[in-house]
């Protein structure tokens, strides 16, 4: 039998999609060794470009169970691959710490009573009078705000973040296709992938991080697994009131449900809706602003400079993520909804293993 290293070496491996997870799986597989190949029709376009790189694990409630282990593990595993990153991008970083506020009192009960069972150093709980969250009470034009902070979870730059893997897999000579692959097959042990425009790949592994698309590929492979559309809208919006410095916030924070990123002393972005359609609802700016009883008057009166969003997928009739071995050499890992930044590192992680058990 040959070993792991003779087969990494000559094994070659297809990624279908190109957003953060699967370039996140060629940067650990090609570590590895492994020959990728990574497809997408339109990599400029997928919804991790849309992502505003919040990463909240640290302070995720439910303390066990398979969501918390792929939290936890991500979270162990992020500063490793921000080491290998920075060799290419010094300025990536993971901007901590962050902070979850609410209005809502009961809301408010349930935060300070998971802090205080576990009894982490890295979580704080902040009443209405703390010091840190005076500045935003003050430009908030409230004094009803109060939560968390987690000195762990923070934000990166989501689209720094796919340029540096981008650099990072050329360096490794990842080969990348601009192609829409429409069907796939197994063939004597080799899995073959036929593109809209008739090319055809042969691998030893397939790897699905292709969202929604995924399910056109693994329908005539009678596999039982949905996944439903969630769009994200998020605004920049543009405030005229020479009294707010939105400079003086923290640099990321959340307030009931909505986050929040100040980008200059006028401008701030505020993201993101849960649409479950494909198509963007109109006349967004009033419910991405209206997360608390009574807007500022400079959020009442700001404008939208920019507008975007992201078609993000959702596993349904079981948890998010998807990941799962379908056949040998057939893997899916997609339906990561609002987390597949932060858990990019665990997915890959378990992805590389289960190509070594496969493999050995």
């Amino acid at each position: 039998m040959k070993s792991l290293k003779e087969n990494s070496q000559k094994a070659r491996i297809l990624i279908i999609g190109s957003g953060i997870i699967g370039k996140f799986n060629a940067l650990e597989l090609s570590e590895l060794g492994f020959q990728i190949t990574l497809v997408d029709p339109t990599q400029n376009k997928n919804s991790s470009n849309a992502a505003l790189g919040l990463l909240m694990g640290n302070m995720y409630q439910k303390r066990k169970g398979r969501s918390w282990d792929l939290r936890k593990q991500s979270i162990e595993l992020w500063p490793k691959w921000l080491k290998y990153l920075q060799e290419f991008n010094n300025k990536l970083n993971i901007i901590k710490p962050l902070i979850q506020l609410t209005t809502n009192e009961e809301t408010f009960k349930k935060l300070k009573k998971f802090i205080i069972e576990n009894n982490d150093q890295d979580l704080k709980f902040l009443e209405k009078n703390s010091i840190l969250i005076e500045n935003i009470n003050k430009a908030f034009q409230t004094k009803n705000l109060k939560g968390i902070i987690s000195f762990k979870d923070g934000r990166i730059n989501a689209v720094a973040l796919l340029k540096t893997l981008d650099t990072y897999l050329k360096n490794k000579k990842v080969d990348f296709l601009e192609e829409e692959i429409i069907k796939i097959r197994k063939s004597n042990k080799q899995w073959i992938a036929t593109s809209k425009t008739k090319k055809v790949i042969n691998s030893d592994i397939i790897i699905l991080c292709n969202s929604l698309d995924t399910i056109d590929l693994i329908d005539n492979l009678s596999h039982n697994i949905k996944l439903k559309p969630v769009l994200g809208q998020a605004i920049e919006v543009g405030i005229n009131d020479s009294e707010v410095d939105l400079l003086s916030l923290p640099k990321h924070f959340n307030i009931n449900g909505k986050n929040i990123i100040p980008i200059s002393k006028t401008k701030l972005i505020i993201g993101s809706t849960e649409e479950f359609s494909i198509n963007p609802e109109k006349n967004i700016f009033e419910e991405l602003t209206n997360f608390m009883d009574k807007k500022p008057t400079w959020l009442t009166n700001g404008h939208i400079n920019k507008q975007w969003s992201g078609i993000r997928s959702r596993p349904d009739g079981e948890p998010s993520p998807i990941m799962k071995s379908l056949e040998d050499g057939l893997i899916i890992c997609t339906g990561f909804y609002k987390n597949g930044i932060l858990l990019a590192p665990a997915c890959s992680k378990w992805v590389a293993n289960e190509i070594k058990n496969y493999l050995s």
